[in-house]
């Protein structure tokens, strides 16, 4: 019988990105504090918060291969985090124009019996076109990314406010490399092709 494959996420875009490999899987809510420490870089904190999204649930289910990932925006050294809500997406999107924002996503595969832990960041960088306000506005009713780290979707109409991306999986910038995650899985034992 094939091993069980966990997502340690609760998020939609990492379960739909996920489901383009064709595994079965499950998802489990890793519930992990997801505060920065001081001091930690933004790399730091996407591969410390991965890391702990698969260890706390591969504690729970210590024969399974869980798949832990986090997600961290940086511009010019501040952290960008998810918007919540209008005011704070305005705003983001306002610091991004012309600019560019340094997209970190951590990767962890866990398992506990047999042991089993590894982790990777995978930058992403992107390229902002300069915006207007009016063009800030029109995007943020259209798409509504409250939930998204610097306050777009790349796999939406986020396309529009950029000039040029840069980076090695595109899927990292919607939250799970899954070109890394392919090798990792290889690694477990667990190859998607097999």
């Amino acid at each position: 019988m094939p091993e069980t494959l966990i997502l340690a996420s609760t998020s939609p875009y990492r379960r739909a990105l996920l489901e383009r490999l064709q595994l079965p899987f499950r998802c489990v809510a890793p519930e992990v504090d997801e505060s920065p420490l001081p001091g930690e870089s933004a790399e730091q904190l996407a591969l410390r918060l991965a890391r702990a999204k698969a260890r706390v649930v591969a504690d729970r289910f210590p024969e399974a291969l869980v798949i832990g990932s986090d997600q961290v925006a940086c511009l010019d050294g501040q952290l960008l985090g998810k918007p919540g809500a209008y005011p704070r997406a305005r705003e983001q999107l306002r610091a991004s124009s012309g600019r560019s924002v340094a997209f970190h996503t951590g990767l962890a595969l866990a398992r506990r019996t047999p042991a089993f832990d590894r982790a990777v960041v995978v930058p992403f960088r992107v390229h902002f076109r300069s915006l207007s306000d009016g063009e800030i506005e029109r995007y943020l009713a259209r798409e509504a990314p409250w939930d998204c780290a610097g306050s777009f979707k790349c796999e939406g109409l986020g396309s529009a406010l950029f000039q040029r991306l840069e980076g090695d999986d595109p899927t990292s910038l919607e939250g799970l490399p899954l070109i890394a995650l392919c090798a990792l899985l290889q690694e477990a034992g667990h190859a998607v092709l097999d």
